[in-house]
């Protein structure tokens, strides 16, 4: 009998294609921002999503007035952080994809029902079930499956925090290391890490971004310093995944 109850994805860049639009949307908000606070330094999408890639809207905020010393009072955030949930609502519905080979996947583990499947994510539900939705993935994913930093908790949180994670552990009556957490980026990773929970990370998005020396730096960041059994590529390499993480977590069960 597997040690593994249920598989927790991450769901930007993991299960959807979402990253790249969400970070152009935040791109242009953080920027109106800089500008109003007479800030010189400006943000492109990919410049933004390099240095806060697995970081949700909120936390972003917080990091730039950390790193340009100013400081926005709490209901000038609220307003940007509800402009960047709509902006990126609305252009997830239009444009987000799945990541490349995952929805044969999600219907093999579906069928099969050997494990439970839920969302842990940084991001607001909102987001989360306009990207699944665009994707073809909400079928697998039910309400009382997805989670979420920014809406589940309270007060709202953000990996690399692992609150999400235990919290989703709580809801789903699983422990942590009866879950095993798939994620590509280093806060999720961490959160998942930090949570106690085997984690097995992917970096097929990466190729796009960056060529085969992103993906391997990535690669060597999710297994190295974030602890990871095991990194997969692409989704074709799901199973043979599995099945390492099913025996790393066996043999220290």
């Amino acid at each position: 009998m597997s040690p593994i109850k249920y598989l927790l994805f991450d769901c930007d860049n993991t299960l959807v294609l979402s990253e790249d639009i969400a970070f152009s949307g935040c791109a242009e908000l953080a920027n109106e921002i800089l500008a109003k606070y007479n800030i010189e330094h400006r943000y492109t999408g990919p410049t933004l999503q390099h240095e806060f890639v697995g970081m949700g809207f909120k936390g972003q905020l917080g990091k730039i007035q950390e790193k340009y010393n100013f400081s926005m009072p709490e209901d000038e955030q609220k307003k940007y952080i509800d402009r960047e949930l709509g902006v990126i609502c609305e252009s997830l519905e239009k444009k987000c994809e799945p990541c490349e080979g995952v929805n044969p996947v999600l219907e093999k583990l579906q069928k099969e029902g050997k494990y439970g499947m839920a969302i842990v994510s940084s991001s607001a539900m909102p987001r989360v079930q306009a990207g699944i939705k665009k994707a073809g993935q909400q079928k697998y994913f039910p309400s009382d499956k997805a989670f979420s930093a920014a809406t589940s908790l309270n007060p709202p949180g953000s990996k690399p925090d692992p609150t999400i994670y235990l919290h989703a552990c709580e809801q789903l009556g699983c422990k942590p290391s009866e879950a095993v957490a798939i994620e590509d980026s280093r806060s999720g990773a961490t959160a998942a890490k930090n949570a106690g929970i085997p984690l097995l990370g992917y970096v097929g998005p990466y190729l796009a971004e960056g060529g085969k020396e992103k993906q391997e730096q990535m690669a060597k960041v999710l297994k190295e310093d974030c602890g990871a059994i095991t990194i997969m590529y692409h989704w074709d390499e799901f199973d043979q995944k599995m099945a390492e993480v099913e025996k790393a977590v066996g043999a220290g069960a």
